[in-house]
Parts: C-alpha cells; sequence; structure tokens
C-alpha cells in the first residue's frame, strides 16, 4: 500500500504530466526523428540518425520549449479551463502557480542550452520560438484569426529545426507541412468550439465568440476541402509508397468529420471531433514509415 505522502507525489507528479502534455511531447518526439529518417534524410544509415547528437539537442530543445509553453498556457488559461475542463483543471492545481513558472523558466532554459550544443543560429530559433510562445499565450490567443493561425503556425515550427539542420528544402516536404498546418488550424479552430463557454466568460475573443457558431462551422469545412490540396498533389505529384493509404483515409476521415460537424450542438461532439483531428495527425506520424516500406522491413530484418 501506498502512503499518504507517496501518493500525493504521483499525483502531483501526474498533475505535472498533465500541464505539459506529456503525450503530445512524445508524438512529437517520435515524428521528429521519423521524419528525419524516412523524409529529411532517407540515404543515411538509421545508426547515423538515430545517434546523432545534434538532432538529439535539437529535439530535446524542442521537447524542452513546447513543455515550457504548455506550462505557460496553463498559467494564463488557470481561469478559464475551470470552467471548460474543471475535473483536468482541479489535477493541475495541485502545481501550484509559483511552481509553474519556476519549471517554465528552467525548462525554456534547458531550451537554449540544449540548442547551444548545436549553434549559436540554433539558439536564436529557439529563443525566437519560445517568445513567440510566449506572446501567443500572453496577448495573441485571445484575438480571432490572428490566434489561430499563429497556434498552427508555432505548432509546425520546431520541424522546421530539423528541416534547416538537414538542410533539405525539397518541395515534397513543404507539400506535407501544408496538409499538417491545415490539420492543426482546424483543431485550434475546434477548440474554439469546444470552450465557448470559458473563452465567452474571461472575453476572449476567438472566431465562435466573434463571428457565430455557424461562421466556425463554415470555416472548418472550407478548411476541410482546402487540405485535399496538398492531400491530392501527395497522391499524384510525389512518390509516397503505401503511405497513400493514410491519406486516403484522412480523407475520409475529414468526410465524416464534416458530417459530424454540421451535425455538432454539444461540447461533447466538438470533443468528439476534436479527437478525429488528433486520430489522423498521430497515425499520419506513424504512417511516415511507410513512405519507403522496404527500407523499413530492411532495418528491422
Amino acid at each position: 500500500m501506498l502512503s499518504r505522502k507517496q501518493k500525493y507525489f504521483l499525483l502531483k507528479f501526474f498533475s505535472l504530466f498533465s500541464i505539459v502534455r506529456g503525450y503530445n511531447i512524445l508524438i512529437i518526439v517520435i515524428a521528429q526523428y521519423l521524419t528525419s529518417i524516412y523524409i529529411l534524410a532517407p540515404d543515411l544509415p538509421l545508426r547515423d540518425v538515430l545517434l546523432d547528437p545534434n538532432l538529439l539537442m535539437l529535439v530535446l530543445a524542442s521537447a524542452a520549449a513546447i513543455a515550457g509553453g504548455y506550462i505557460i498556457n496553463s498559467f494564463y488559461d488557470s481561469e478559464k479551463d475551470l470552467i471548460n475542463r474543471p475535473h483536468k483543471t482541479m489535477l493541475d492545481k495541485l502545481v501550484s502557480q509559483q511552481t509553474k513558472l519556476s519549471g517554465y523558466f528552467v525548462l525554456n532554459f534547458l531550451s537554449v542550452i540544449f540548442a547551444s550544443y548545436v549553434s549559436f543560429r540554433a539558439v536564436v530559433f529557439f529563443s525566437i520560438y519560445i517568445f513567440g510562445i510566449w506572446f501567443y499565450s500572453h496577448k495573441l490567443k485571445k484575438y480571432p484569426f490572428v490566434g489561430n493561425l499563429v497556434a498552427a503556425i508555432l505548432a509546425v515550427v520546431p520541424f522546421f529545426a530539423v528541416f534547416i539542420y538537414y538542410g533539405n528544402f525539397n518541395q515534397v516536404i513543404f507539400v506535407h507541412a501544408t496538409f499538417l498546418f491545415l490539420l492543426i488550424a482546424m483543431r485550434e479552430l475546434t477548440k474554439d468550439l469546444e470552450n465557448i463557454k470559458g473563452d465567452l466568460a474571461q472575453n476572449y475573443r476567438t472566431i465562435p465568440v466573434v463571428y457565430g457558431v455557424t461562421t466556425s462551422k463554415r470555416m472548418l469545412t472550407l478548411l476541410s476541402v482546402l487540405t485535399l490540396v496538398p492531400a491530392l498533389l501527395l497522391l499524384t505529384k510525389f512518390e509516397i509508397g503505401f503511405m497513400y493509404f493514410y491519406f486516403y483515409g484522412s480523407i475520409l476521415g475529414l468526410l465524416i468529420f464534416d458530417i459530424i460537424l454540421w451535425n455538432s450542438a454539444r461540447k461533447l461532439h466538438y470533443i468528439i471531433l476534436h479527437n478525429i483531428l488528433k486520430l489522423i495527425i498521430v497515425v499520419g506520424v506513424f504512417s511516415i514509415v511507410l513512405i519507403n516500406i522496404d527500407v523499413l522491413l530492411n532495418r528491422i530484418l
């Protein structure tokens, strides 16, 4: 049996893990490595990529900066989250605001330290990224369109750190990035619909608050149609191996998303829609290995 002190420690650990969204960070780390192995440096031996200390430092810098971003976001949104996600917020409140701020500065410091191992340019890159996350959390997220656009950009920035490191700027990479960007933009707008009650109470001028739910649904439908452009380009113009299964599946998933969207009226519906988009994004990360199935089988065998 665990003592009361041990139980409290475990609760604080899970609270901190919840605040920094450890599961999201793990997915991003996996995505950065799979992107490096199968898209950015497919000709390099697997060992050279996995054991590259510079890549490791860039991934750690990204993870630390993103974790810090989640903390500062939680710090500024504590009142709003108490309305939108009361159960999760009560768990998060086991970590004090002072502890959150301390963790935020420590993580940002670690991010810069990791980046300094690679180059001074990496330090500048992550310093700007950290400032961008803070400015978004403090100011920009309260404004329609700008907040959604910046949130989507910040979500894909860590991948550009890896792109720049490998110096690989092939068109296919930007088409993949555009597809991901549009999915994240949809996720951000869906989250605004999901959190409209707290946004109204705290005077966040999000798209659903300012322009209404119907306009938000129209924008989500338009974004889902726009995702067809990079998806069809990848299916018809580029060599993506067996990853075409994923893109056909994602098109079907977005069709289901649109059907549910126009029949949604409650928070539960928007949570389901949010989870559909998260599933498409996560499955997309692991589907990267299908780009070159022969390489995958050779490396496994």
